[in-house]
């Protein structure tokens, strides 16, 4: 019997018919549409570098811009996106990479996304929110707003403990400074903090407790002076490597200065260290420390969020310490204006927004309708026109919490992965733009 005959490998890859690689190629039609988009990515790679005729192909704006995209999208480390990228045959049309393409490290993916600034994401937020206006999804004539927190990337913080991380870096620095050539003369204390962190840890009594702070700090005040000591010596490492050991060096001194500071106002002078004064993290010194409803303690940044009728995130602030929500609610009116040029005829808040000053502002902005969770002191017909658009407009806030709530579990809102303050805003506006293409997309399969 002859052997049944093998079917030839098709030249090109076939088209997945499944409702991802259809919202992906939906996506790729808006941003294909939106040729600016593309424009402020490149601008931003090229920003501070000249350009070279020789070398190897790097990666386009539009790659580099679509490779986010997905990383945000489908919560891909690093690592892993490189070989999806290659992997997929839908993520290589999305992205546009070829057959012939060996694709990008690493190193280069993360490099090239970490260059798009957080100015040029909100850029391109705008650009689809108007998008979406021109398409008729969302027409900007009723606005939501609410705030959450995107939490850093640290572990709960202690005094103890910020202790320990400002003597084992600084050790190690120095450690590193040695291994250049350059005699650094310490003493590696880091087992010895250790053990006095768990001894503040499982400590019984306040006097244990105190005394395993004491030499805690002792510790400290030495490493730092080591570190104080060893600044002159950098400066005869030869190249770039004794200004990188330097400003590494002098940062964490600073860092470390404070935390001993914190520490000894609150355990030994029995201060109460105001939480504006208060570093909780020696490598992402930018959070704040947010307490929400006098419960919960967050450590990472206040984002207030504008969402529209139809789920498409119309805004984004990023605040600065821990304001109260009355601070906020006029410069998010005031933001839908610069938007659309005009404010939005309806607008439901939550009820931390709720002030009299408030809603008289929102009325001398033509809003008609100001409708606060809750009421705190305000009557439905000074907000409203009648109960029944109250009632209504309520119902219509409780949507936004659906939203954040979908954000966090799908897009990596929760909390920031990225290293520092400009990346943090990147990445609060990167899940912001995912969002918005995700909606954007689905509103045209409707």
């Amino acid at each position: 019997m002859r052997e049944k005959s093998k079917k030839q490998l098709p030249l090109m890859n076939p088209t997945i018919d499944h409702p991802q690689a259809r919202e992906l190629e939906r996506i790729s039609r808006i941003l294909d549409s939106e040729p600016t988009i593309v424009e402020l990515v490149h601008q931003d790679l090229c920003r501070d570098r000249q350009l070279q005729d020789t070398g190897a192909n790097g990666m386009s704006a539009d790659l580099v811009l679509r490779a986010a995209i997905v990383k945000q999208m489908f919560g891909y480390s690093y690592e892993l996106l490189p070989f999806h990228l290659l992997d997929s045959n839908t993520l290589r049309a999305f992205c546009r990479i070829g057959v012939a393409d060996k694709g990008f490290k690493k190193s280069a993916i993360a490099k090239n996304i970490k260059r798009i600034s957080p100015a040029t994401w909100e850029q391109i937020n705008r650009i689809l929110v108007i998008h979406g206006k021109e398409q008729e999804v969302e027409k900007g004539r009723q606005a939501r707003f609410d705030c959450t927190v995107v939490e850093s990337n640290i572990h709960p913080p202690t005094d103890s403990t910020l202790l320990f991380d400002c003597v084992r870096v600084l050790a190690r620095t120095l450690e590193a400074i040695g291994q250049h050539g350059i005699r650094v003369v310490f003493t590696d204390h880091c087992r010895r903090a250790k053990r006095r962190v768990l001894a503040v840890q499982y400590a019984k009594k306040e006097a244990q407790r105190t005394a395993a702070y004491r030499d805690l700090l002792k510790i400290a005040h030495k490493t730092v002076g080591y570190a104080t000591a060893a600044i002159p010596l950098v400066s005869r490492m030869a190249g770039l490597e004794s200004i990188a050991f330097g400003v590494q060096l002098q940062r964490y001194i600073d860092l470390a200065r404070q935390v001993i500071s914190q520490t000894e106002r609150r355990v030994l002078q029995d201060e109460t260290v105001p939480a504006a004064e208060k570093i909780v993290s020696i490598f992402e010194p930018h959070t704040d420390i947010i307490v929400k409803d006098r419960r919960d303690t967050y450590y990472g940044h206040k984002v207030c969020l504008s969402v529209g009728a139809s789920n498409l995130i119309t805004d984004c602030v990023i605040t600065d310490g821990n304001p109260a929500d009355t601070e906020l609610t006029l410069k998010m009116l005031d933001r839908q204006n610069e938007i659309y040029g005009r404010y939005p005829l309806k607008v439901a808040l939550d009820g931390g927004f709720a002030s009299k000053a408030n809603l008289a502002a929102a009325k001398e902005r033509k809003i008609k309708d100001v409708c606060f969770a809750k009421k705190r002191g305000l009557e439905v017909e000074q907000m409203c026109r009648s109960q029944w658009v109250y009632n209504r407009l309520r119902r219509f806030r409780a949507g936004v919490e659906s939203v954040i709530s979908w954000i966090k579990r799908c897009l990596g809102f929760d909390r920031c992965t990225w290293k520092g303050q400009r990346s943090f805003e990147s990445y609060v506006w990167l899940s912001t733009v995912t969002a918005n293409l995700i909606t954007l997309a689905r509103a045209k399969a409707v």
